[in-house]
């Protein structure tokens, strides 16, 4: 059974006579999907002046595009360009007796990176700019947009010496705390070892590090002799930003972890550096 009394199992660990139960195994964290990203730059959607629609037409239609690019996690706004932003332009098209809408992507310095196209529309339609027409439009294009813009971001990190691509990631761990017995000083230990055999390069310090890892142990009591005992490990980049969290929660005897983690301790360490490769991976696109 897995929730066997681990108190009572560690002196056979230690005579090499049996095997400890390892209730932390196979839960690499339940938040490692759910992840935190940092915000990338504003996507402007300015108003179109060459999309064949009246000036509140070209304003509706760039208020719908942005929502529908905000739908696919991009951080589009329906307003004129400043410094900084990333722009998309909206464009249209006739072609016989069609509109076809089309967008183009220009990076903060004005320089066009891409280009979609939307199914075509018939020209009366078009004119007419009922809201549904153009809130289609807008969705059609939005899964390229964003595959434009992460193409483009692929290619500037493989283009920069320092991305991540070509370098292996800086991790801190920082102390655990909160937990009962030795288990700070174990997890920590045991944590640093894991990462590093994920290939990345655990360092003493913060700075410099292009990710730190901070645990934290809480222990409740669970009632009929059981304690509740949640580890969460909370992953920010270099610049302080959330970057996602590892959460791993079980149920063992009361004092259990009392004194020395032992094998538990490995196998945490284990699980959780598997999720904190998962939400560095989110954050940097690199599958190594």
């Amino acid at each position: 059974m897995l929730w066997r009394s681990l108190a009572l199992l560690l002196p056979l660990v230690l005579a090499a006579c049996g095997a400890l139960p390892r209730p932390f195994e196979g839960r690499p964290g339940s938040l490692a999907a759910r992840l935190v990203q940092p915000p990338p730059a504003r996507l402007a959607v300015a108003a179109p002046a060459q999309a064949l629609l009246t000036s509140d037409a070209a304003a509706q239609y760039a208020a719908m595009v942005a929502e529908a690019m905000r739908e696919e996690a991009l951080p589009a706004v329906a307003e004129p360009v400043k410094p900084g932003d990333w722009q998309l332009e909206l464009l249209a098209e006739l072609r016989g007796g069609e509109v076809v809408p089309g967008f183009r992507v220009r990076d903060p310095a004005g320089a066009e990176k891409g280009h979609a196209e939307a199914a075509p529309v018939p020209a009366a339609a078009w004119q007419a700019a009922a809201p549904e027409t153009l809130r289609r439009a807008g969705r059609q294009a939005a899964p390229t947009v964003a595959a434009l813009l992460a193409g483009i971001e692929a290619a500037r990190r493989d283009a920069d010496p320092d991305s991540l691509v070509n370098r292996p990631v800086r991790v801190h761990i920082r102390p655990v705390v909160g937990a009962p017995g030795d288990g700070n000083r174990s997890l920590a230990r045991q944590m640093r070892d894991e990462i590093a055999k994920l290939g990345m390069v655990v360092q003493e310090g913060e700075a410099g590090a292009d990710y730190v890892v901070a645990g934290a142990v809480s222990v409740a009591d669970a009632g009929a002799g059981q304690q509740r005992v949640e580890i969460r490990w909370q992953v920010t980049d270099g610049r302080g930003a959330e970057a996602g969290q590892v959460a791993q929660l079980n149920q063992v005897p009361r004092g259990t972890l009392a004194g020395l983690w032992a094998d538990v301790a490995m196998v945490v360490a284990q699980e959780a550096a598997g999720g904190v490769r998962d939400v560095i991976r989110n954050q940097t696109g690199v599958k190594r």
